[in-house]
């Protein structure tokens, strides 16, 4: 009775397909795996047929043991026996491929019966936006020294980066001196908002400062608006001078219409460098003005419609305060977050399929005879 050869390089050779048909699996499934969830606990069941299945396959004597390549001990010591070589290893490892598609096909079964699902987070955002209007006030007296370079120059770097905080709001400009138009219509095309503010300039209406007019200008632009919130911000340098409409009117009215209005008070404490005349070149003559702004109207207007008063007596202060609007004005969201699945499960029943039927064609063609 001859026994069967215990050799390591043949053991080692029929290891190879099972490795190579573990390892693929395994290099799919670490590629496939982020973002994927286990959703049955059946796989387990195909890991347990699996191990069995490796287990028959690598037992000497048993049911799965290949035939015909066995060498018996006697032949082993022989001073004439071949050397192994490059062409036993292809045989043995070509023997076991039948095999070694199985294990492909189980295991592949196995992951197919965790059902791996691949899941997204799908999230619907929707707003309750602000609509808002930057009401600036273009007086002559915005030209005064008393911030870097000028009162406008400095209001307007600040609204601009004020706008660029505000990315899901509607956003408008409205221009005052004597008089009041409305730069640019609320928007959510901030760019077109920042140019409307950069080419604000003194002298492109009748003088004088008509706070009202600008506060009613802003309020008709707001109060078509289906928007949850409304909100007019207005800055002034002075005392309301011209116009047909009080300040306190156009509070009135912003009020019914439910718009918030925060007021904002330019210039330092004190006097202040600023322009009292015009030279015969253009340019502007500068002396020394106390520096008046009517407070107790600003602070009524913005108590009669929900807002605050601020005062601005420096840059730095005026970057702050619309800091703090912005922090009093949030745009609030709604996420609608859900989950989606989506079965992952088909290529893996499929690769199975393909795998078995491969060793059923092999085991029935061309290694019929040796695996008979």
């Amino acid at each position: 009775m001859k026994m069967r050869d215990v050799n390591w390089r043949p053991l080692a050779a029929r290891t190879i397909p099972h490795a190579m048909a573990l390892l693929g699996v395994a290099v799919a499934w670490g590629a496939e795996r982020e973002g994927v969830i286990c959703a049955a606990e059946w796989g387990w069941l195909g890991m347990a047929i699996l191990a069995l299945h490796l287990a028959l396959t690598f037992w000497p004597t048993g049911p799965y043991a290949t035939q015909g390549m066995w060498w018996s001990p006697s032949a082993l010591h022989k001073a004439d026996t071949p050397a192994w070589t490059l062409r036993d290893w292809g045989v043995w490892t070509w023997l076991e491929v039948p095999k070694g598609l199985r294990t492909l096909g189980l295991v592949a079964l196995s992951v197919a019966l965790f059902r791996p699902q691949t899941a997204s987070t799908v999230e619907n955002m929707t707003r309750e936006g602000i609509d808002m209007v930057l009401a600036m006030d273009l007086s002559g007296s915005m030209l005064s020294k008393d911030f870097k370079p000028n009162r406008l120059e400095s209001a307007k770097e600040v609204a601009m980066e004020f706008v660029d905080s505000r990315p899901f709001d509607r956003i408008g400009v409205v221009a005052y001196e004597g008089e009041a138009f409305t730069s640019v219509p609320i928007t959510t095309d901030h760019i077109v908002v920042k140019n409307g503010l950069d080419q604000l300039n003194t002298g492109q209406l009748q003088g004088g400062t008509a706070i009202g007019t600008g506060l009613a200008t802003a309020v008709n632009r707001l109060k078509g608006s289906e928007a949850e919130s409304k909100v007019v911000v207005l800055l002034t340098d002075g005392e309301n001078n011209a116009g047909q409409i009080e300040p306190r009117d156009a509070a009135q009215l912003a009020e019914l219409n439910g718009i918030r209005v925060y007021t904002i008070g330019v210039g330092t404490i004190g006097k202040a460098k600023s322009p009292v005349a015009i030279l015969p070149n253009g340019k502007y003559k500068y002396d020394w003005v106390d520096v008046r702004i009517d407070e107790a109207t600003l602070q009524e207007v913005a108590k009669a419609t929900g807002g605050r008063y601020f005062r601005a007596t420096n840059e730095d202060k005026l970057e702050e305060i619309y800091q703090e609007i912005d922090t009093l004005e949030r745009t609030q969201f709604n996420v609608l977050r859900y989950q989606r699945k989506t079965e992952a499960s088909g290529a893996w029943v499929l690769l199975a399929m393909v795998a078995l039927a491969l060793e059923f064609v092999l085991k029935s063609t061309i290694l019929k005879s040796a695996n008979g």
